[in-house]
């Protein structure tokens, strides 16, 4: 940075305050700090700083209402707000309130200060840009894990744009209610939001689904039926399971992709429609692209932006949280009380593998709704499948006993500075896993790890590791 720049953190917890004083003030930056956002409002009329980064709720004013204001006065001025509540209330919430960054809580202190760069430098680039209005926001996404919040993150950030989208995740991760975010997050919130599930349409009826027919186009066909497209009109139509979508199909959707119209089946003339698509699919759409099986063109015309599902497996830390929701929602069903998970249920749950994702969790609690006897949930309550798991597909769970004899080993043998060796190992052996499950991506691995890229790319260096991909990968950041 050419000059020291100014930067006002507002948090009303002290010690948030004081790391990022620290933190900021090693890269050469002047830092103020206040406890509430009733100070900064007041202090905003006789001084401007280049940045501020607040949390989103404290006594008094929340982070919204300060970022309210300052959108109104100085709307240049970039805004980072950071939150304990990882919501997707809270992040979009945030973004359509003109944030530039959401930071959620236990932060990574090399990412906030990366995060308060990168703020200074976009206001430097953008200027005169457009105060969006903002939106009326609703709650129906639960996920504190890190995932989830990248989740979050991309429904903020797409909340003011009409770009097509391609949702990849297994069944049952919740793709349509992405989805469902995606458009009720957007300019077309007011319009239709329509879903066709591509695998459960006969192929031979696929096209009249789509495209709608003119009256006598066929046998059955007594009268002219519009199609999603025409329904969608103006607003979102849902793809789902694209990857089934039949090589004929596939090259009519390219087709209104690229001219937004079509005919209808039997029609000879052109309907235009103004539609956002969102596709969604739990294949490889790459690996179906190689095989022949979907049209590469049509692929590329998709993936625009792509935001992944994570597995419920990959998001433990949630179970619990989900689990309440769904009991509770399945009680207001049913018109009983709701009941509660046990300590040890609710770490069993945790450890299951859970191959039907969060559709199969709800279920689950639908089933304790009506068949667990007592209001307090044990484990001998939950359903016979559950209980009766083969050991060799539940989760590897005992690393830690695992552990604990390697050290009593290394101890009984005389070997010494245990830490020196282990935690180098521990770290190459999750950070190649990492880079494994994001194919060398460094901000995405950093992400799944907790870390900023920055952590990332400083532990790689230490360790002394070769990682394919990396330069290309921060190359990409810059």
């Amino acid at each position: 940075m050419s000059r020291s720049e100014t930067v006002w953190i507002v948090d009303d917890d002290r010690s948030i305050r004081w790391v990022l004083e620290k933190a900021l003030q090693q890269e050469g930056m002047t830092t103020q700090s206040f406890d509430s956002a009733d100070g900064v409002m007041s202090r905003l009329a006789r001084q401007t700083p280049d940045v501020i980064i607040s949390d989103i709720r404290m006594p008094g004013a929340s982070g919204l209402d300060l970022l309210a204001r300052i959108r109104e006065q100085h709307p240049r001025l970039p805004v980072i707000i950071m939150t304990a509540h990882s919501d997707l209330d809270s992040a979009v919430a945030s973004y359509q309130g003109g944030a530039f960054e959401y930071l959620p809580k236990p932060f990574d202190v090399d990412e906030a200060v990366s995060l308060v760069k990168r703020a200074n430098q976009h206001a430097q680039e953008q200027q005169g840009l457009e105060v969006a209005p903002i939106l009326t926001r609703t709650p129906e996404i639960i996920g504190e894990a890190p995932a989830m919040q990248e989740v979050f993150r991309a429904i903020g950030r797409l909340s003011h744009s009409n770009i097509t989208v391609l949702i990849n995740g297994e069944s049952g991760t919740g793709k349509e209610l992405v989805a469902h975010a995606l458009h009720r997050h957007s300019p077309r919130a007011a319009s239709p939001f329509i879903a066709l599930n591509m695998a459960a349409i006969p192929k031979d009826l696929m096209e009249s689904e789509l495209f709608g027919h003119e009256k006598g186009a066929f046998t059955g066909a007594a009268n002219l039926r519009r199609g999603r497209f025409e329904q969608a009109d103006g607003g979102t139509l849902f793809l789902d399971e694209i990857g089934d979508m039949p090589a004929e199909t596939q090259t009519r959707l390219l087709r209104v992709l690229a001219d937004g119209e079509f005919y209808r089946v039997g029609g000879h003339t052109p309907v235009k429609v103004d539609v956002r698509i969102i596709a969604a699919t739990h294949q490889n759409l790459e690996t179906l692209v190689h095989a022949g099986k979907f049209r590469e063109d049509l692929f590329h015309r998709l993936n625009v932006i792509r935001i992944h599902i994570p597995r419920l497996s990959d998001r433990r830390e949630d179970i619990p949280t989900l689990a309440k929701h769904f009991l509770s929602r399945a009680a207001q069903e049913l018109a009983v009380e709701p009941k509660l998970l046990k300590s040890e249920t609710e770490e069993y749950l945790k450890n299951l593998p859970w191959p039907g994702n969060v559709r199969q969790l709800e279920n689950t609690c639908r089933w304790i709704t009506v068949m667990a006897s007592g209001r307090e949930v044990h484990i001998s309550d939950l359903p016979p499948e559950l209980l009766s798991l083969p050991q060799d597909s539940a989760p590897v769970t005992n690393w830690e006993q695992a552990l604990r004899q390697w050290a009593d080993q290394a101890l009984a043998r005389g070997q010494s500075s245990l830490l020196d060796s282990a935690v180098p190992s521990f770290e190459r052996i999750m950070i190649e896993t990492a880079l494994k499950h994001t194919a060398g991506r460094r901000r995405d691995a950093a992400v799944l790890l907790g870390w900023g890229r920055n952590t990332l790319t400083r532990k790689i260096k230490e360790l002394g590791m070769k990682v394919d991909g990396g330069e290309e990968d921060e190359s990409e950041e810059s």
